[in-house]
């Protein structure tokens, strides 16, 4: 059977001369919920693995780094931060029609729905919670020099070069003008926090890019989907992974269809309790979250325009892209939002 994205008998003898203790692949499969890069489930005659690669068809200039993905992974491979155990990289673009690489199959669920995690027990969502938060404050706690990252990123001046990039990649993706992108683009330069601590960041941190172990024990077994990590200001995580939270009761951010609806879950911490508690274990003053809130809000609508034009060129594998462009113009009135109240 054809697979989007992969060349079988090349990646066979790719698989078979470069990493021939992996096993020789024999059923490829698209696992589903990707919504950027693509990545496929290998079982091979000796384990399983996962495939990452670069999405098809309208790929944004500095979007979709494999290298990069696959270097943080090997990075922080011995550090406390849960992830994949990375396996090969391949850089030779003849090989699937793009550079990909390839990491241990990890038994974890992507959580997105309040139905994944069965019957209610509040102590339980609580603690997935609170657990998420702990994570994304191990993440910052990594000495990313000691780890081999000195160089991954330029923490100086962070902010300002992402609402830059950010605008930059708008403009390439847009389909349609949006007068309120513009006032919100320019609102945020005014509002730029001072200088603040650089760490490594993931870029896109929400429950649904880690995967969970759902046993009487939560467990986050690993957190995946780095493609958009570098340095800089460990706040812009904070920011995001509370732009993709729904709260109880929250209708219009129902209608956002990134992250689900586990947040709503019984017991699960709501934006107030998760800000709060990665405050307390990660002991960094949050006190202008709302800039960093806002801020989510701005780039994941960047992010949804982006998805939204490989849709409409017909270049996304998936389902669920038809409507995805209507949270566009939300996103972006919950950042002015967002701003206003703070």
């Amino acid at each position: 059977m054809t697979v989007p994205g992969i060349d079988r008998p090349r990646l066979a003898a790719w698989m078979g001369r470069d990493v021939p203790d992996v096993g020789e692949p024999l059923t490829v499969s698209l696992i589903s919920g990707g919504r950027s890069n693509l990545t496929y489930l290998i079982e091979t005659t000796a384990r399983r693995v996962v495939l990452r690669r670069p999405p098809l068809g309208h790929v944004l200039p500095t979007a979709h780094d494999m290298s990069r993905e696959w270097r943080v992974i090997s990075a922080l491979a011995p550090t406390p931060v849960p992830v994949p155990e990375p396996v090969a990289f391949c850089a030779d673009e003849e090989v699937i029609g793009a550079p990909f690489y390839l990491m241990g199959h990890v038994e974890g669920e992507a959580v997105r729905s309040v139905a994944q995690l069965g019957a209610p027990a509040p102590e339980r969502s609580r603690r997935l919670g609170e657990r998420l938060a702990e994570v994304l404050a191990a993440i910052h706690a990594v000495d990313y020099r000691e780890v081999g990252l000195a160089d991954f990123g330029r923490p100086e001046g962070y902010l300002a070069r992402q609402l830059k990039r950010w605008g930059q990649q708008w403009e390439r993706s847009k389909t349609a003008d949006l007068p309120e992108y513009d006032r919100l683009a320019a609102r945020l330069r005014e509002r730029l926090p001072a200088a603040s601590a650089s760490t490594l960041v993931h870029g896109d941190y929400r429950l649904d890019n880690t995967l969970v172990r759902l046993g009487p024990e939560i467990e986050i077994r690993a957190v995946v989907d780095w493609e958009m990590s570098t340095l800089g200001d460990p706040l812009a995580d904070l920011g995001l992974t509370l732009t993709y939270w729904q709260e109880r009761g929250d209708t219009e951010r129902a209608e956002i269809p990134v992250a689900g609806d586990v947040t709503t879950a019984p017991g699960f911490p709501d934006t107030a309790e998760f800000a709060a508690h990665y405050a307390k274990v990660s002991g960094r003053d949050i006190s202008d979250l709302g800039f960093y809130v806002a801020f989510g809000n701005f780039k994941l609508a960047v992010i949804i325009e982006g998805i939204h034009a490989r849709f409409r060129q017909g270049k996304t594998v998936g389902e669920g892209f038809d409507t995805i462009g209507a949270a566009v113009p939300t996103l972006i009135a919950r950042a002015h939002r967002t701003l206003d109240e703070s």
